[in-house]
């Protein structure tokens, strides 16, 4: 009697096996919400470009971008070498207030569209191009540890879709190669975000940090003040989860299924909560991207619609194996981002380990850490003006109200997460400095003087209406939360002044933005 022939029921089972996981949908529902968190976070990175773009690096912006391409040039020692180090479309398109404001619409449009589930590999490629080109020149304003993360995250979503094929769940399988690139990600990130801790601030390995957090975050939202007066024992108990999360959970990813889902759930808890209890622009929403590629799609079917679940086994009935070319350009992915971990893993076991920092021009493999210090105090800079002649201890100086910061002691924290308020966000860093150390913030002084409606724009109220004062000046205060209660949000105490009164005009002034390459000579 001869041997029954070997049964095959797909001929693509072995391509299958090595670059999508098999089971009833394969990867496709993990693939699902990741793309549209991901396509989430496009939108509001763009969006926030088109709001703030022009106040902030337009040619009349606080940190100008044309000025910073002329910078790149010269430290380069040409354009030729600038152009290759910082890639970036604004080499050829001139970052004025309308290409940035166009370059912004794109990006929403089309990360709207990818948020609908039709995106193929150029879209995203588009995407990635755009926030990568805005990224090169943003300065201080995108010098943040998720504007890297964006960049490596989107990069891995061009190959985590078919090339062309726009359609949600199509037959092509998510590869997965690139789910695991992304569980790699997610491995790097939590990780480093734990090291980063442990070695820095020893209220980490004390049990008090989250003391002090919940108050001292750059900008805390309704439920921060709740979080903050919780019992210690309580708050304890949270840094020891967050010591779990970060720097335990990681190492599951490397033991099995059920290693993962641990990894991939804890990591999903923690961002729910970060989340929950402050505005942290889009980093824990960015974060669950990753965070969500530890899980695997019979975990997902359990909690999603039955209906997607249902579209997504249809797709796995149709699924098509990946082409040679695609396979191919899979393995050289794999390999790239293999031989660009040397250096961020290098700083992983380095005891002077960088919170964030990107070791190549494409920001395509990174490190990265979160609150490896914190804040005992919540110092605040207040700005004021005045119509003043000449001001002295009688005049009336009118607070600007910020979109998020706590000026008004009475106001309630906003909620803006996953929005990211960029100015908000460095006057934060700004009043734990001087005014030297930050240019930006003596450019925003002067644009207050000279009533400029874009950096208007940036706040929540002018107390001028649309008036230019005659004089500026700032003051430093050191913020409390308020006891529950008490009927009001914040108790603050006075510190000192922190700048001027400065004129309008002020030759000082202008001679410092013009050191700073903030402003070109006056001819």
């Amino acid at each position: 009697m001869q041997p029954a022939p070997l049964e095959i029921s797909r001929p693509d089972a072995v391509t299958d096996e090595l670059f999508a996981e098999p089971g009833a949908t394969g990867h496709r529902l993990v693939a699902f919400v990741c793309l549209r968190l991901l396509a989430l976070v496009y939108v509001v990175a763009f969006a926030s470009l088109v709001h703030q773009g022009p106040a902030l690096i337009g040619p009349d912006g606080l940190l100008p971008a044309d000025l910073h391409l002329e910078r790149l040039v010269r430290y380069a020692g040409g354009r030729s070498e600038a152009v290759l180090r910082f890639p970036s479309i604004f080499w050829w398109i001139a970052p004025t207030d309308g290409a940035l404001i166009g370059v912004g619409w794109v990006g929403v449009v089309l990360a709207a569209f990818a948020l609908l589930g039709f995106g193929n590999a150029v879209t995203w490629g588009i995407l990635w191009v755009l926030h990568l080109s805005v990224l090169q020149i943003g300065q201080r304003w995108y010098w943040f540890g998720w504007e890297s993360l964006l960049s490596e995250v989107g990069f891995l979503a061009i190959f985590l879709v078919p090339p062309l094929d726009p359609r949600p769940l199509s037959p092509s399988a998510p590869p997965r190669i690139v789910v695991w690139l992304l569980r790699w990600t997610a491995f790097r990130l939590m990780l480093g975000a734990g090291l980063i801790k442990l070695r820095g601030d020893p209220c980490w390995t004390d049990l008090t940090c989250l003391d002090f957090h919940f108050e001292t975050q750059p900008n805390p939202h309704p439920a921060s003040p709740y979080f903050h007066f919780l019992p210690h024992p309580v708050l304890a108990a949270g840094v020891l989860f967050t010591h779990f999360a970060e720097v335990v959970a990681p190492f599951g990813l490397f033991l099995g299924r059920l290693g993962r889902r641990i990894a991939g759930v804890t990591f999903v808890a923690l961002q729910v909560l970060l989340i929950a209890s402050g505005n942290l622009a889009y980093l824990n929403w960015l974060s669950l991207v990753p965070s969500v590629a530890c899980l695997d799609d019979d975990l997902l079917a359990r909690v999603l619609p039955g209906r997607l679940v249902r579209a997504a086994e249809g797709a796995r009935a149709r699924a098509r194996p990946p082409g040679k070319v695609r396979r191919l350009l899979l393995v050289l992915v794999l390999a790239m981002v293999a031989f660009l971990s040397i250096r961020p893993v290098g700083n992983l076991l380095s005891r002077r380990q960088l919170m964030n920092a990107s070791f190549d021009r494409f920001h395509l493999v990174n490190t990265y850490g979160a609150f490896g210090s914190v804040s005992r105090t919540r110092p605040e800079l207040v700005v004021l003006g005045s119509m003043a002649d000449d001001p002295d201890d009688e005049t009336a100086w009118r607070p600007y109200e910020f979109v998020c910061k706590p000026t008004d002691p009475e106001r309630r924290p906003c909620l803006v997460t996953p929005y990211h308020l960029r100015l908000d966000w460095l006057m934060w860093f700004a009043a734990m400095a001087e005014p030297a150390d930050h240019p930006w913030l003596v450019h925003l002084v002067d644009q207050l003087l000279t009533g400029s409606p874009e950096v208007r724009g940036l706040l929540a109220r002018d107390p001028f209406d649309g008036r230019a004062p005659r004089w500026i000046r700032i003051d430093r205060y050191v913020y409390r939360f308020a006891p529950l209660g008490s009927g009001r949000t914040w108790d603050r105490t006075y510190v000192g002044p922190f700048l001027g009164p400065v004129g309008r005009e002020d030759p000082q002034i202008a001679a410092f933005l013009v050191e700073a390459g903030l402003r070109r000579p006056n001819p």
